[in-house]
């Protein structure tokens, strides 16, 4: 199957079946009528549909190497700046569709699967054969528009039991326990694996041993299989879905994106599903190499954009709203958005302008801008959800439903909600909008996702330190005006 549609993602992932838990329960039936999934899986579906649109195909899609046909653009190794700018564009045009509300909508694992599979010669110096099956899974994706989650975090439990490895406990770090003539049989657990239940596969790629890096770890290891194999156990967290309308709920009844546990109990991984076995120093090298960070990040800083230019547009539209857009604290407020705004999409460009071909072919986007966007972001989100809060005030706490304006309070709310050149069912509208966003339990885990994305602050300031390479370069000059000489 080349490039899908809506209904065969929403298809595909219905007849999959995997084993799924919600509020203590297994889920029995299609996920996309179930109230925690169906509004994502629809707006999913809707993306989906854009990449066979009659006006959008061309700069959604590309031609197939292998089979000629139509696949996502997302999939496309770039090899030019023009190839770049190409995935951009699409990966904009999706952006502005979620508003930059979903972390994990399709491209953004088609980029990672992507980089692997630029830098599959890596692993050839060890087993052709494991390289041989990142090569092949990245062409089974792309020609199957197959859609993915990952899964790289172990829960705390998990995470340090190798420093506690003298028997007082028994580890519950994921790893491989048995090996046969079919494949390797994995125990273990992963969070957040956000979508993992809406999507085709999942990749678990776990973090390689920083203490004592070995060549045969039976915890490292990298692979991708199918969400319903057997021994794949999904663990929902709670709904943040208010309910189904879309006037009392428009973003969580659309964007709420399913964080899960997913446990793998014996589960049997193919061989020719499996990428790294063992090589924790293997394991390393594909993550840095490959420029997994820099590619996501490149794609993640669209979302970024599409989610700025959306809170800037409720922020522009509350303030008129509210007879406020003359003020000059109001100003100052907007100003600042938009600083940030055309910030970002300054090192968006940046990247595109410093990219240069890496040793795999493809052209790599100057990481230093993508980076620099990382640590910015999380930072200025969280303010810009507090502008929403400082600007909105009690307008964002008296939000009447949707069966209010229906009922016999109408006139009422008509008479004493309305605001400057808005009538009080939208004005109402706009600031529920505002709430989600800003203040509800679907809009508090937008911020703590955003805080984390790339890891936490020193994780993201260090990945930029490390990186810099003209720290050297600044203090040449200012030796070089002190009069000293530089070695």
């Amino acid at each position: 199957m080349p490039a899908k549609n809506g209904k065969q993602f929403l298809d595909r992932i219905n007849l999959a079946k995997p084993s799924v838990w919600f509020r203590g329960e297994q889920i029995d039936g299609r996920l996309s009528d179930h109230s925690a999934f169906r509004g994502l899986m629809s707006a999913q579906a809707e993306l989906y549909d854009m990449q066979l649109h009659p006006d959008l195909k061309e700069r959604m899609t590309y031609t197939s190497p292998t089979t000629g046909d139509p696949v996502g653009l997302s999939f496309l190794q770039p090899k030019t700046v023009e190839d770049l700018r190409k995935r951009r564009q699409m990966m904009m045009l999706w952006g502005e569709k979620h508003h930059g509300l979903l972390g994990r909508s399709p491209d953004y694992m088609n980029t990672g699967l992507m980089a692997f599979f630029a830098a599959a010669d890596v692993l050839e110096e060890k087993d052709p054969r494991f390289a041989d099956n990142l090569r092949k899974y990245y062409e089974y994706c792309r020609e199957n528009d197959s859609s993915l989650s990952h899964a790289f975090v172990q829960p705390h439990a998990s995470r340090f039991d190798e420093l506690l490895d003298d028997g007082s406990i028994e580890s519950c770090a994921a790893s491989i326990l048995e090996e046969n003539e079919d494949g390797m049989i994995v125990t273990g657990a992963f969070l957040l694996a956000t979508q993992g239940v809406t999507t085709d596969e999942v990749l678990v790629y776990p973090p390689a041993s920083l203490y004592m890096p070995e060549e045969n770890n039976p915890r490292t290891f990298a692979f991708a299989v199918p969400n319903n194999l057997p021994g794949i156990r999904w663990i929902c967290r709670e709904t943040l879905v208010g309910g189904d309308s879309g006037y009392d709920y428009p973003l969580s009844s659309r964007f709420d994106e399913m964080d899960t546990l997913v446990i793998f109990d014996r589960v049997l991984v193919p061989w020719e599903r499996v990428f790294i076995h063992g090589d924790d120093h293997l394991s390393m090298r594909l993550f840095s190499e490959s420029g997994f960070h820099v590619h996501s990040a490149y794609q993640v800083l669209c979302r970024y954009i599409a989610k700025l230019e959306f809170t800037l547009g409720i922020i522009l539209y509350m303030a008129e709203s509210l007879d406020k857009s003359g003020s000059p604290s109001t100003m100052e407020k907007v100003t600042e958005v938009i600083v940030h705004l055309e910030t970002l999409k300054s090192l968006l460009i940046a990247s595109e302008a410093g990219a240069s071909l890496d040793r795999f072919g493809s052209m790599l986007p100057d990481r230093k801008p993508l980076w620099t966007a990382n640590v910015i972001f999380p930072k200025i989100y969280p303010r810009m959800m507090e502008i929403i809060q400082l600007l909105g005030g009690s307008n964002i706490i008296m939000i009447p439903s949707e069966r209010d304006f229906a009922g016999s309070s109408r006139p009422d709310l008509d008479k004493y909600l309305r605001g400057g050149g808005i009538d009080a069912y939208s004005k109402t509208a706009l600031f529920r909008l505002a709430w989600e966003l800003s203040s509800s339990g679907f809009g508090g885990r937008q911020t703590l996702y955003e805080r984390f994305f790339f890891g936490d602050a020193s994780v993201v300031a260090n990945r930029l330190y490390q990186s810099y390479t003209d720290k050297e370069a600044y203090i040449g000059k200012i030796k070089s005006f002190l009069g000293e000489k530089n070695e």
